[in-house]
């Protein structure tokens, strides 16, 4: 149905627990996370979880909270265990319990806790994207690098999600070998969902709910939640089969986008671990779901979901990512849905591989007809007809016009319930503002007011990026630019008609392409200002992949409609898309570090179109940046032989969070153990061995500066190889190499360099905020392979 799903999951946060801390109502409880230093377990406890307990019933106030335990713990639901509602034992130690306030401030004051902090309840963010990514050739026949992977069949791709819907042909085992050996976790059966529904593709779900249902957030659900895996919201399952779905023979979604559809790596084994509710996921559900897929041996976790930037040390998804990342497991997140705003994207920390989204080549065009015969093409997947078979043109209203007295306007143009005047409505097409409420909700308020058809006009902030929706009744959506076209019709025409025609058609190959979504959201990086973010895009708009059954395509009460796929459009999308490309790599070179595979992916990126000219931005088609493509689009074909690799140990994560001002406790939260930062070698925070170039000078700089750069590169190629380098100067810098050539004489070798950035300020003229980033690429390359990394100056 093309639904944005909003900031993939946003985040309703409370960043610190001095907020938390009020001095009312004490003894109102919430549930914490509470991180411990386990070495400091007094001797006479069995085991962790027996210390845990002890230290929650010494607290000054007792608490009689909901009861829990972890699926693969063994925590008994007994009162001997009240109060404990996770226990992490991997990716973080420590546990979350329902405290008051001030039993969480206590708890801060004990030697063995380095940090309590509050749950936050986040919001969650094919037929054509395996060949338009180039995994298939025209024939259908696999490429090089689903031969070289077998399509992913060795690797276990964990998906942090809604749960699946294990019936659907997506999910089919047909053909597949044994289950990889690495694999140590299991189906946990539930509520509708029995362990027998696992197969050799579908060969893990767990479910995760206690923080959501302490946190009350299951009280305002429509619908009863379902205690298992099984997916009542499709998020999930649409995600889980673009990752790794099965190859599903003549899918479509009510017709549109037919085809074959598969997922990126259909042979790659699937485990979901259900974090989420129709309200969205909360922090201790997620990071239990991160330690249990960290425990049962995934490769790869795939995570559309995210929230408001914070402190590594206060985020259990930066946190939960960096065990993960210790552990030799590749982390692909969305980057938000926040766009074209800068400075939005989500999921910062380096370690995270983050997603931003991008178009494809192909449209659902419908047109909407002037009175005057002017044609302007929109988008939808209204599968009626309307005005094609006599061209009957009705009157024609702006939904702005069209007020019930005493209604806010703003309200009215939205097309928000019950703001419709019926005697204005009634028997017209209306104009509604996209801005705030359902997009397809719209066309439902608009039929209720009496209208017969609806156009949902991006307002100038989304610019001419277009989503396809499936309208229940004639219904299509039209540019920012048309938009205008629109308003200035109606304004100026004495008796403004229209007409909507619907051919239900499909078109590829359409330009440009791809192209970056105008909801895909931007860096800079607001927490590591030298990381680039995103890492780079992937295929997120009009994406079509498995659906729930029961479930209607617009998840509106009144859709009586089911079907087995569903289109849908959000950096959510894009994530599944990347971390299918990590598991075809991981299954290509099994050895290959996280950053090697996040290294390649970038490194190979493109960022020019299938025409050659440069990425645009879909909010007004300027070209982009890479603040809004990361280091460009993915090409797995490419990104399996990248002939170069920039790789980043844990150590160097850990040497970078000290350069970054994270002191030893901040840092121990996050990593699980000492450092001590004056033995920190990187006092640069460029200096991270990351992919992609970010120097920021201040506003105290000289007005001329330089900035001395160091990356490592280890070349994994076969046979000797012999680079040159190729520069592209930012605007207002000068980037030099210290060797204009490296020669390596066999796989596995390393060389250093050092690059130097000389800038200039005269005569820039910086914005009026103040702010001014300029771009360009640095790229080494022995004839065969271009490794590219972007190159940004910043001048805040």
């Amino acid at each position: 149905m093309g639904r944005l799903w909003p900031l993939l999951f946003t985040v309703l946060l409370i960043s610190s627990l001095s907020i938390v801390f009020c001095k009312t109502n004490l003894q109102t409880t919430q549930t914490f996370i509470v991180r411990v230093q386990n070495d400091l377990k007094p001797s006479h406890y069995s085991d962790i979880k027996a210390w845990y307990k002890s230290t929650l019933t010494s607290l000054s106030t007792s608490t009689n909270s909901l009861t829990s335990e972890k699926n693969h713990t063994s925590i008994s639901q007994t009162q001997d265990s009240h109060d404990l509602l996770h226990v992490y034992t991997t990716v973080f130690h420590g546990f979350s319990a329902r405290l008051s306030p001030q039993q969480a401030e206590e708890l801060t004051n004990r030697p063995e806790i380095l940090a309590v902090f509050p749950d936050r309840l986040l919001q969650i963010q094919t037929t054509r994207t395996p060949q338009f990514m180039g995994l298939r050739t025209g024939s259908g026949a696999l490429n090089g690098i689903l031969n070289d992977s077998d399509s992913g069949s060795n690797v276990i791709i964990g998906v942090l999600d809604t749960g699946i819907w294990p019936e659907r042909l997506s999910f089919h085992d047909h053909d597949l070998g044994p289950v990889p050996s690495s694999w140590r976790g299991k189906c946990v059966g539930g509520e509708k969902f029995p362990k027998t529904l696992c197969n050799k593709k579908l060969i893990g779900a767990r479910y995760f709910s206690k923080g959501y249902e302490a946190g009350h957030y299951a009280q305002d659900e429509e619908t009863e939640l379902i205690n298992s895996a099984r997916d009542t919201m499709g998020h999930g399952t649409h995600t889980a089969s673009t990752a790794a779905g099965r190859h599903v023979n003549h899918a479509s979604f009510l017709g549109f986008a037919h085809g074959v559809a598969t997922g990126v790596a259909p042979k790659a084994r699937i485990a979901v671990y259900k974090v989420c509710g129709a309200q969205g996921c909360v922090s201790s559900d997620i990071l239990d779901g991160i330690d249990s897929a960290v425990e049962d041996g995934v490769d790869v976790i795939s995570a559309s979901l995210g929230g408001d930037p914070m402190p590594y040390y206060q985020d259990p998804i930066a946190i939960g990512s960096f065990g993960a990342i210790e552990k030799g497991i590749l982390f692909s997140a969305s980057a938000g849905n926040a766009g074209p705003d800068s400075r939005t994207a989500i999921n910062l920390a380096p370690w995270i591989t983050t997603v931003g989204a991008s178009t494809i080549d192909r449209k659902f065009p419908a047109d909407l007809v002037l009175g005057d015969g002017r044609i302007i093409t929109g988008s939808s997947l209204f599968q009626g007809r309307a005005g094609r078979a006599k061209d009957k043109y009705v009157p024609f209203v702006y939904a702005g016009n069209a007020l019930i007295k005493q209604r806010h306007r703003a309200s009215s143009s939205d097309c928000l319930p019950k703001t419709l005047d019926p005697e204005v409505v009634r028997g017209k097409i209306v104009v509604c503002d996209r801005g705030g409420g359902s997009r397809v909700g719209k066309s439902v308020v608009v039929k209720e007011a009496g209208g017969v058809g609806v156009v949902v006009a991006n307002m100038e902030d989304l610019g001419e990026g277009l989503l396809a929706d499936a309208y229940m009744n004639p219904s299509l959506a039209i540019t920012q630019s048309a938009r205008s076209t629109v308003l200035e019709y109606i304004r100026s025409s004495k008796n403004p008609r229209a007409t909507l025609h619907f051919n239900g058609t499909t078109q590829v190959g359409v330009g440009p392409a791809p192209a970056i979504a105008c909801f895909s959201s931007r860096g800079p990086n607001v927490l590591s200002p030298h990381v680039l973010k995103p890492d780079l895009v992937a295929p997120g708009v009009n994406i079509l992949a498995a659906w729930p059954d029961g479930l209607s395509p617009t998840e509106l009460s009144a859709d009586r409609r089911r079907t087995e796929f569903n289109i849908m459009s959000g950096t959510s999308m894009s994530c599944p898309h990347v971390s299918g490309v990590a598991a075809l790599l991981k299954g290509a070179h099994p050895n290959w570090s996280p950053a090697m595979i996040k290294s390649a992916m970038m490194t190979a990126a493109y960022t020019h179109d299938h025409d050659g000219k440069v990425l645009r931005d879909e909010k007004d088609f300027n070209v982009s940046n890479a603040f809004g493509m990361g280091a460009g689009h993915v090409d797995p074909e490419k990104a399996v032989d990248p002939g170069l690799v920039y790789d980043i140990t844990v150590d160097d994560y850990l040497h970078f969070l000290c350069a970054s001002g994270y002191n030893s406790k901040q840092i121990r939260v996050i990593a699980r153990r000492q450092v001590n930062c004056s033995e920190s070698h990187q006092r640069n925070l460029w200096d991270l061995n990351y992919p992609a170039i970010v120097v920021t000078l201040g506003a105290s700089s000289p007005s001329k500066s330089e900035v001395v750069v160091k990356r490592v590169v280890t070349h994994v190629s076969d046979g000797a190889s012999t680079y040159t380098v190729k520069i592209t100067n930012p605007k207002g810098a000068i980037v030099t190499v210290d060797q204009g050539k490296m020669v390596f004489k066999k796989k596995g070798q390393k060389h250093t360099y050092t690059v130097r950035i000389l800038t200039e300020k005269v005569g820039m003229g910086l914005p009026l905020d103040g702010n001014l980033s300029e771009f360009g690429h640095l790229t080494w390359t022995d004839g065969k392979h271009q490794v590219t990394s972007p190159i940004v100056v910043r001048w805040p």
